[in-house]
């Protein structure tokens, strides 16, 4: 998910070329993915007769989950290096950028990367959780105890980092297991500066299908006032580890 940083010239052209190279960048490691998906496989086979958990484990090793991440990392600053070189090549485009928020699903692990103000949530049944961190001046004084985090929630803020600001961008990454039934929201800050202050909303919308939920996030921004670009996409994990 990449929306055009406000502001800067030519945001499209740099969230449509990130989005292209991202998904080249992964789709050349197509390999490694299936051997995620397949060493996850055996492990669950190996303990499908153990003690139940409440709660969904990491069944692949830490070596396969930081070789997965290391893939999203380099496929974002890899794509945050060209546009960059973009924009210094051709003066139409000076000044361009993108957030990114990029979820890798390999077996019922999801690997997330992270730069700038967009989001990633997770909804596991009623409970609804951000995943994400907004790299934002604001978020950083909320961190640092400049600023009240509930004063803080649906307010615009300069972001501090996004793809093609400069030539390289520090990526987060974090690793979480999946479980049947799991649902993920990637969207812009032009709804989820309308869903802080509005957790039952967020709930309500996960509750649809996936296919009803998009479009029904968008329009509930677009009620608000629809000030920026919204953008959400709505994933479930269903059986046999795809997503719909």
């Amino acid at each position: 998910m990449c929306d055009g940083v406000g502001g800067r010239a030519c945001g499209e052209v740099a969230s449509q070329t990130t989005v292209q190279l991202i998904r080249e960048w992964v789709e050349r490691e197509a390999e490694l993915i299936h051997y995620a998906h397949e060493e996850a496989r055996l492990a669950r086979r190996q303990v499908v007769h153990g003690p139940s958990v409440a709660e969904p484990q990491i069944c692949i090793s830490p070596d396969t989950v930081a070789r997965l991440g290391a893939l999203v990392r380099s496929a974002l600053q890899n794509a945050c290096y060209l546009v960059h070189g973009m924009a210094e090549a051709d003066a139409r485009y000076t000044g361009m950028s993108t957030t990114a928020s990029v979820v890798l699903v390999a077996g019922e692990l999801a690997i997330v990367g992270q730069v700038g103000d967009s989001r990633v949530y997770l909804a596991r049944g009623d409970d609804v959780r951000q995943l994400t961190e907004d790299h934002t001046l604001l978020n950083m004084q909320v961190k640092l105890g400049l600023a009240s985090a509930d004063k803080a929630r649906g307010r615009k803020s300069q972001i501090t980092r996004a793809i093609g600001l400069r030539e390289f961008v520090e990526v987060d990454i974090m690793a979480f297991p999946l479980q049947l039934g799991d649902r993920l929201l990637l969207c812009s800050d032009g709804l989820h500066e309308y869903l802080d202050q509005a957790a039952d909303t967020l709930i309500d919308l996960f509750r649809l299908h996936p296919r009803v939920a998009a479009p029904a996030a968008i329009r509930y921004a677009n009620l608000c006032g629809g000030k920026d670009n919204i953008t959400a996409l709505f994933v479930e994990l269903i059986e046999g580890g795809r997503e719909r």
